[in-house]
């Protein structure tokens, strides 16, 4: 996905502003129109998608679980647009009715293995099995799909017993790689947008990316919510994400676009 001028632009402005002082996405007296529940992963993506949107002031953004939205839903949380790190819970939520639009498949995550230490020695997956490493965090496997994939890799490379009582969980895959800035772990399997955001490349941009093949597929998926499907501003903004542009920023934080 080739990155214009003009986007590239934006997303390094985001990122300044990032670095250099918050930003209220919100326009100051003006109630947002669109809340969008996004997984944690797109947490930097998402944030220079909506500095693209021309009526960004409509827009307002939660960031978290992917299972803990999910269960929201289906209890009638008023998310408007829902942006999962897999496909499973928009299918679900399709199947319960509980969708305004198609599933839109947005882009592929990957995961990798990162540590605020640079002496830390780490090469592959089976490295986090040394006893150098006391604290390993993952994103808790019962409601966050990075969480899950890390825990497959781990069993796929046969070090999942062994790493399994260092393991600290993180509710979602952001606090997860709080986690490990932090030095509250020593590494940690976190995804490829968090390592290439500004915070975790200032503190180390070294990183080892997790093969595809030892997990299932990071497909992730966002749907209308039912209850928003005649939302004008909804479907405009979803229509957004859908552009060049928007696929443009996506690529820049490591989804692959199909």
């Amino acid at each position: 996905m080739k990155i214009t001028k003009a986007v590239f632009s934006v997303i390094i402005l985001y990122l300044i502003v990032f670095w250099f002082g918050p930003q209220d996405l919100q326009a100051q007296g003006k109630k947002a129109t669109v809340t969008i529940a996004a997984a944690a992963d797109l947490r930097f993506a998402m944030d220079s998608i909506i500095h693209l949107y021309p009526n960004k002031s409509d827009v307002q953004v939660i960031y978290g679980s992917s299972g803990k939205f999910f269960e929201q839903l289906t209890k009638g949380a008023p998310f408007d647009i829902y942006f999962s790190a897999d496909m499973e819970y928009p299918k679900k939520l399709e199947t319960m009715g509980r969708t305004g639009s198609e599933i839109y498949a947005y882009g592929i995550g990957r995961l990798v293995i990162w540590s605020k230490s640079k002496g830390i020695e780490l090469n592959s997956v089976e490295d986090l099995s040394s006893d150098n490493l006391k604290k390993i965090a993952i994103a808790n496997p019962r409601h966050a799909p990075y969480g899950m994939r890390a825990e497959e890799s781990l069993k796929h490379y046969g070090v999942y017993e062994k790493v399994k009582p260092k393991l600290v969980f993180g509710e979602n895959i952001s606090q997860t790689a709080q986690f490990v800035s932090t030095g509250a772990a020593d590494a940690g399997i976190i995804a490829l947008s968090l390592a290439l955001s500004p915070t975790m490349q200032k503190i180390n941009s070294d990183f080892i990316l997790i093969p595809e093949n030892t997990h299932r597929p990071l497909l992730q998926g966002a749907i209308i919510t039912q209850r928003a499907k005649e939302n004008k501003e909804a479907k405009a903004f979803f229509e957004f994400v859908q552009s060049e542009n928007a696929k443009a920023v996506l690529a820049y934080f490591g989804f692959r676009q199909l």
